[in-house]
């Protein structure tokens, strides 16, 4: 599997319930000061995002408009869109490869102007 494939991998598992309610996986994913501006516009500290009930919830996948951009040697870029029950969200999150894997350090989702496209 390459780089990227990994990534792909990485980020659709933050969209499959099975995975993003299992604490110990967000625990093993998400880096140490990790924050996300959710869709809402509410700010989410690691901790948060790891004891958040999370319903069940229908993501489509593989993801929309998914793009990489590589910032550095270690640091990558994603862009998407997320959709769920027909409500989508521009989506971006930053990975940083560090002690042999990779690591979520910032996530963001802004609504789109009209909620669907």
């Amino acid at each position: 599997m390459g780089l990227e494939d990994e990534l792909v991998t990485l980020e659709e598992g933050m969209w499959r319930h099975e995975q993003r309610s299992d604490r110990s996986w967000m625990d093993a994913h998400l880096a140490s000061r990790f924050v996300e501006f959710g869709r809402s516009g509410r700010r989410y500290s690691r901790s948060e995002i790891i004891d958040m009930h999370v319903e069940h919830f229908e993501a489509v996948l593989p993801l929309p408009e998914l793009a990489i951009r590589w910032l550095g040697d270690h640091v990558a870029l994603m862009t998407y869109q997320s959709e769920i029950g027909g409500q989508r969200a521009n989506r971006s999150s930053i990975w940083r490869h560090r002690d042999a894997r990779w690591l979520l350090e910032f996530h963001q989702g802004t609504p789109t102007s009209d909620g669907t496209s």
